[in-house]
């Protein structure tokens, strides 16, 4: 003969759990959908970075450049950009997909003779909070300190060519 057990809890620890968890949902998902939110051109700017080496070693070993592992707060993947109306132009509009729990978040730039290495950054507003894996995007600029005058526009996350100059 068998027995089945049931395990059952009480209903108020099952009623404080729900409300618990809903309660953390909420404010995972706090500040999402404001109206306005900033966007930075350049994070705080810290000499021997991820973003610096890694730009450096792409504009080294171009065109043969694999991928980052992993996400890294200071080289977020960009989804696009959009294609300037000259050649001279000394600012470029990129997307930057950054977390959703991101306080600010930006773009940052490093030029070579021949490429544009671009990468989005995030600041978390809390690192150590809970977090929803949201992917948000949002349009931003990067000045030039040359025109682009034909150069190639490189994600520095992925390694991939966003535009030919």
């Amino acid at each position: 003969m068998q027995h089945t057990i049931h395990h059952t809890r009480p209903r108020t620890r099952v009623t404080a759990w729900a409300v618990s968890l809903a309660a953390a949902g909420a404010v995972a998902l706090s500040g999402c959908g404001q109206a306005t939110q900033t966007v930075h051109s350049s994070p705080p700017h810290r000499t021997g970075d991820a973003f610096t080496q890694r730009a450096a070693q792409i504009v080294q070993d171009w065109p043969k450049v694999s991928p980052v592992p992993g996400r890294h707060d200071a080289l977020l993947p960009l989804a696009g950009a959009d294609r300037p109306a000259s050649r001279d132009v000394r600012e470029l509009t990129v997307t930057v997909g950054h977390s959703a729990c991101d306080a600010r978040y930006g773009a940052r730039v490093m030029e070579s003779k021949e490429l544009v290495v671009v990468s989005g950054w995030g600041r978390k507003k809390n690192p150590k909070g809970i977090c929803t894996e949201q992917l948000a995007t949002q349009k931003t600029k990067v000045r030039l300190s040359s025109p682009l005058a034909g150069r190639k526009v490189v994600d520095a996350a992925t390694g991939k060519q966003l535009l030919k100059g």
